[in-house]
């Protein structure tokens, strides 16, 4: 099995990516790839929530996007801001949904506001990014 790298790429701000395949396995790398870049930056305080947020965002993109691959992006917007993003190729936006007490699914996005400052989706030429911003504790 390949072995995923992650590199460290400039985005306009610190910024970390990683093309992983579109399936549920990639959930883990992903909250990999999170941990890392927030160990990297000093803000283990967001850990915790930046890695509930990006398996949401992985779960919805695995399960409505079918796209081959996806891309996980972690930049570091402002000092005590860290952006969590998914890329997929589906055009569909994400809907919050309001689910019954006997569904098993359908609070990704709900837990996904309730953790992040903001949420959003970013329409882009060959799909969308679907992304939270998370804020961090202000140690300056």
């Amino acid at each position: 099995m390949p072995q995923s790298v992650t590199w460290a790429r400039p985005t306009g701000c610190p910024g970390y990516s990683e093309t992983l395949p579109c399936e549920p396995k990639s959930a883990a790398a992903a909250r990999r790839l999170v941990r890392a870049a927030l160990a990297a930056w000093g803000m283990e305080d967001l850990a915790d929530d930046g890695v509930l947020v990006v398996s949401e965002l992985v779960s919805n993109a695995v399960r409505h996007a079918r796209s081959h691959a996806i891309r996980v992006t972690v930049t570091r917007p402002g000092p005590t801001r860290v952006r969590i993003g998914v890329v997929d190729k589906s055009a569909r936006t994400p809907v919050v949904r309001e689910p019954g007490d006997e569904d098993e699914g359908g609070r990704g996005l709900a837990l996904v506001g309730a953790l992040a400052e903001d949420w959003g989706t970013d329409t882009l030429p060959w799909g969308k990014r679907v992304w939270a911003q998370l804020r961090g504790q202000d140690h300056g």
